[in-house]
């Protein structure tokens, strides 16, 4: 009976103090879970935000030749065709450099104007909202956007949730899509993952520790609740049946 309650006694100190610190981080992990879980995850990618346009290329269209090209520049590598503006173009790499060809006339397009990113943006964008303002990023991106996809034109579009459409400014390409949606995700995750600096690691040091404690403050839980539900519950039925048995005596 002394060992017992010497275990019930030690796990409820334990288990306060150990709730007391970890109490809050339940709390954050409760709500971001659940934002999480609730918006579907291609939503929150930005698939909703951009038409996947299936141009062909025709080959008559084409009046600035492969050929053409080398000739022209000679060190291109990884060349490929496809379509910007609905128009034939080349892409093509020098020295690390992406390049935008027009294969029409072979007049350089890159790097993109503004007017040119606006029109990129307007294709891409399934919305019918009017552009509120573009920015050219050339270094120190936002969160959303990795350093990869540098320099890119930002466009951002007056409709609800506030959606960016990223173009680059080398390729014309498509590189982001994001919207507040998306940015309140990502938060939720570093605040689930307990990434309070610019770390953006699942494995940190702080997040382990607060596991290892959790799993322990949890086994604790598991013992009070064995001491206040089934082995109270034993007690009152060893109660009850000593009360039930009859007191024979002693016959004289």
């Amino acid at each position: 009976m002394n060992n017992s309650m010497a275990m019930l006694k030690t796990s409820r100190k334990y288990h306060k103090w150990l709730m007391l610190f970890l109490g809050v981080q339940f709390v954050i992990w409760s709500i971001t879970g659940a934002y999480m879980v609730f918006f579907d995850i291609d939503y929150i990618h930005g698939d909703s935000l951009v038409t996947n346009h299936q141009t062909k290329i025709s080959p008559d269209e084409i009046q600035y030749s492969l050929k053409d090209l080398l000739n022209d520049y000679p060190h291109a590598e990884q060349i490929s065709m496809g379509t910007f503006i609905e128009e034939n173009v080349y892409r093509f790499v020098i020295e690390d450099m992406s390049y935008l060809l027009s294969a029409t006339n072979g007049q350089l397009l890159s790097p993109l104007n503004q007017e040119m990113a606006a029109a990129a943006a307007k294709l891409y964008y399934s919305g019918d909202g009017q552009i509120q303002d573009l920015e050219l990023i050339i270094e120190n991106p936002p969160f959303e956007l990795s350093t990869r996809s540098l320099p890119a034109w930002r466009v951002n579009f007056d409709n609800f949730g506030s959606p960016s459409i990223y173009v680059s400014a080398q390729t014309g390409q498509l590189v982001g899509k994001r919207h507040e949606f998306w940015r309140l995700f990502d938060w939720m995750f570093r605040f689930h993952i307990m990434d309070y600096g610019d770390a953006e690691e699942i494995d940190n040091l702080l997040l382990f520790w607060t596991t290892i404690f959790s799993i322990i403050a949890c086994i604790l839980g598991l013992v009070l609740t064995y001491f206040r539900v089934f082995k109270k519950n034993s007690d009152l039925k060893v109660t009850a049946h000593e009360s039930a048995t009859p007191d024979k005596g002693v016959n004289l």
